[in-house]
């Protein structure tokens, strides 16, 4: 992987604000990442610094084998949890929003 890409991955992780959550779409497309995937990948192997605690699977779940963890850090930041997941249209970082014309249309 580029080291560029790394870093970028990293600072655009470091920047998601307490009390607010990517997905790890969401922060691959701001880092220009080519794939989610890196972005865990990154996180697994030198996210132990960042608030790594802050990037969520695309429907508002934690990564399964942190879900623990994820949830009690963000709920420490006053995200609210329902379900094991976090409403992402509520507490998504603003900077990760898709335009609403991006976003498929939902049941409401």
């Amino acid at each position: 992987m580029e080291e560029q890409i790394h870093e970028k991955i990293r600072a655009v992780v470091r920047a998601i604000p307490a009390g607010r959550v990517a997905t790890y779409g969401d922060v691959a497309d701001l880092a220009k990442a080519p794939s989610p995937r890196i972005v865990g990948r990154v996180l697994a192997e030198d996210g132990h610094d960042l608030p790594w605690h802050r990037v969520l699977r695309a429907n508002g779940s934690c990564a399964p084998h942190l879900e623990q963890e994820q949830l009690a850090r963000l709920r420490e930041e006053g995200v609210p949890v329902t379900d094991g997941r976090v409403d992402l249209r509520t507490h998504r970082w603003e900077v990760a929003r898709p335009d609403e014309a991006d976003e498929p249309p939902g049941l409401w």
